[in-house]
């Protein structure tokens, strides 16, 4: 892909992603934050593949594991595919909510005497079986002869046997695990409180190995084998396992000879990316393809997980084996929902511009997802969340990560949000009051029907004041295009419906020459695919999208971006106008600003999410409309930028200054002493030093060696 070195950002984030740790990175779409975040997880992940082709786990086959035949602890060679045990043996998790996943002790306790204990905690909701088995037993505790349970239902259960016992139990609640030798018995507690006998021990196991068991789906418990103490301490006849004699204490054999060999369940990826949209989805997912060319032997299996494609082909993909997954939220909750797709593998755990996933709603999702996922893999790894935003300064970012992240690395390359000196961003106020050609305009653009239902006979009613800005805009936009001779650009629009009237009205006032395709998300994903390779492939002049529509997505040596309305969020300024002025390319910004308050569509609360709604009352009316204060945005993005933007007249011709007549937008800026030097000039000076010092020592090398020739005849 001709990469020869990092960019920053890969400089940055991908020892950290290596080294084990969580990253929160922050950096402009370009910059090679994809590559920094998917190739440490493609090499990762196809180790672990390879580890699994070659058999190879936790230890060494025949060797004993010297650090974990010290202490009791729940066995990470003895457990189901999907039980995640923490590093001091005593945390148990299983997130797949579709099957119960069991653990075993390291070591057991044996003889014809001696009175054991053990403790274990509910620490997170769901189904549990705490209790004793023998190591012929299956790690579905109680369901065959060999293993006896003690469940969360209030049932105790011994070969498939499910009997009403105590009562039921749930997060936080301690149960307390006897184990008699002498008389042969089994008994439970609750809190403290004594359930009375379980089980009698059949005779031909009495003289069996008995370990510590539980069996848990999408449940968390810890263990504790006397090291603390007890929460509920036995009385004195019953002593802890930590403390059993020596004699009476063996290995486990499967801690002895090193894992079983579990096969991964084909549906649990590695690792799960979350994207806003899906164009970028798609665009991580390519540059993965991309990325894996060359790593064969075993070859990592990626999908795309969007909607508006056949989910039966999804989930067939899903069926055949999968180690890594993009996708949109929606389409992934669905698939995690029905059980579909599994979360009980994965390692690493990425929200790509989560700034835009949290803005549209997406939390709550987030916060679940990241519950199901367990903390500690099966191999003993803990789970990597890699977090990418437009800004880490984000205060829902924060609180995210504050919440969700471990101890997180902060690579910032942006900074507090600034415009960077290659784009000229621009306002232009649209004023009804002062620009009145609204009123007699005969073709005008469409607007997006807020007023419909308002009286329009006072020109100078809040409502008709709305309309006309809307208006105005369209005719401003057109100003801009021809004023400039726009030949490629972004057009922000607020909404979906706004984008597709202003499709139809820039189609229509340039009969054929101004072109233009739009991006948002009521459009079916094969056109939105095509719209968006028409415009990088030059074919329209104008890309019309939505915030969400266009996060992520990196078009080189864009020129021109129109702001129709400014965002709603001022982070979105900046994001909006560094679609333009990259790689030292110029870029123009011009943004709307409706001088008076502007009625607008505002769904939040609405069943269909806007689809076939007419509802024009404002929000505290049950309605679906908001007024837009855009003199209050502005001040807002002015006061975070600490500037203050340039303005133009509704003829949107630029005023003269460093940029006017020294720059092509979207060609390179010409070197005006600044700091935009490309860095082959800069090092040029050092190249020639070097190159100098290289012929003097070649010169050198030859005079002597031929001197020294010369002077031996």
């Amino acid at each position: 892909m001709d990469w020869m070195l990092p960019t920053d950002v890969q400089s940055e984030a991908i020892p950290m992603i290596l080294g084990g740790g969580d990253v929160l990175m922050a950096a402009e779409t370009g910059s090679g934050k994809t590559g920094a975040f998917c190739l440490p997880i493609l090499q990762i992940v196809h180790e672990a593949l390879k580890d699994q082709s070659e058999g190879k786990g936790i230890g060494k086959p025949g060797l004993k594991s010297v650090e974990t035949s010290k202490n009791w602890k729940m066995n990470v060679f003895d457990r189901g595919d999907a039980m995640a045990i923490d590093s001091e043996g005593r945390l148990c998790q299983a997130r797949d909510p579709s099957g119960w996943h069991g653990a075993r002790s390291n070591k057991c306790v044996f003889g014809k005497s001696g009175r054991y204990f053990f403790e274990a905690t509910v620490t997170d909701e769901g189904l549990c079986r705490v209790g004793w088995s023998t190591g012929n037993a299956s790690l579905d505790l109680g369901t065959d002869k060999y293993g006896f349970g003690f469940g969360g239902t209030g049932k105790k259960s011994n070969n498939r046997q499910f009997d009403s016992y105590g009562e039921s139990f749930g997060i936080n609640d301690v149960i307390g695990c006897f184990l008699d030798l002498e008389r042969g018995c089994i008994k439970f507690s609750k809190n403290g409180i004594d359930l009375g006998k379980a089980f009698d021990i059949p005779g031909p196991l009495r003289n069996d190995k008995f370990h510590a068991a539980l069996v848990l789906k999408n449940a968390e418990m810890e263990v504790n084998f006397g090291e603390d103490l007890f929460k509920y301490p036995p009385d004195k006849s019953y002593i802890p396992l930590f403390k059993a004699p020596k004699e009476a204490v063996s290995m486990s054999r499967i801690e002895s000879t090193g894992p079983a060999s579990h096969k991964p369940a084909p549906n649990a990826p590695q690792a799960i990316i979350i994207e806003p949209s899906r164009e970028l989805a798609e665009q991580t997912h390519d540059q993965i393809k991309k990325f894996k060319k060359n790593l064969n032997n075993p070859t990592i299996r990626e999908l795309l997980i969007i909607g508006g494609v056949s989910s039966k082909e999804q989930c067939d993909r899903l069926e055949q084996g999968v180690d890594i997954v993009v996708g949109t939220p929606g389409r992934m909750e669905d698939l995690i929902s029905t059980g579909k797709l599994a979360l009980h593998q994965v390692r690493f755990f990425v929200l790509d511009e989560a700034d835009g996933l949290l803005s549209q709603g997406y939390g709550d999702l987030i916060n679940r997802l990241h519950q199901q996922i367990p903390k500690v893999t099966n191999d003993g790894n803990r789970l990597q969340m890699i977090v990418c935003s437009a800004t880490l300064h984000s205060f829902d970012v924060k609180k995210m990560a504050e919440r969700l992240m471990y101890f997180p690395t902060w690579i910032d390359l942006k900074g507090q949000d600034s415009v960077p000196e290659t784009v000229h961003h621009v306002v232009c106020e649209v004023d009804p009051y002062r620009d009145t050609q609204w009123q007699t305009l005969k073709r005008h653009i469409q607007t997006d029907g807020v007023h419909y239902k308002d009286n329009h006979n006072n020109l100078s009613s809040p409502e008709m004041l709305s309309e006309a800005i809307k208006i105005l805009k369209g005719e401003y936009t057109i100003n801009a295009i021809n004023e400039h001779n726009i030949d490629r650009g972004l057009i922000f629009c607020r909404t979906k419906l706004d984008c597709d009237n202003m499709e139809k009205y820039l189609m229509e006032r340039g009969r054929g020459t101004i072109t233009c395709v739009c991006l948002h998300s009521d459009r079916k994903p094969p056109e939105r695919k095509a719209n968006l390779q028409k415009f990088k492939d030059g074919k329209v002049r104008f890309l019309i999208c939505t915030d969400v529509a266009a996060r992520g997505i990196d078009v080189s040596g864009l020129p021109y971006v129109i702001n129709v309305t400014l965002p709603d969020e001022k982070q979105n300024y900046i994001h909006r106008i560094g679609r333009v002025g990259r790689a030292e390319r110029m870029g123009l910004a011009i943004s709307m600003v409706g001088m008076k308050k502007e009625k607008v569509w505002y769904h939040s609360n609405c069943n269909t999410r806007g689809k076939g709604c007419y509802n024009t009352n404002l929000t505290d009316r049950g309605g679906c409309c908001i007024w837009y204060d855009e003199p209050k945005l502005l001040n807002d993005i002015q006061e975070h930028l600490d500037i203050t933007i340039d303005k133009v007249e509704p003829d949107m011709k630029i005023p003269v200054f460093e940029f006017d007549g020294k720059v092509n937008y979207g060609q390179k800026r010409r070197n005006l002493g600044s700091m935009y030097q490309g860095h082959v000039a800069q090092l040029a000076p050092t190249v020639s030093e070097l190159a100098k010092l290289e012929k003097m020592a070649q010169t050198s090398f030859i005079d002597l060696k031929y001197k020294k020739k010369f002077a031996s005849r």
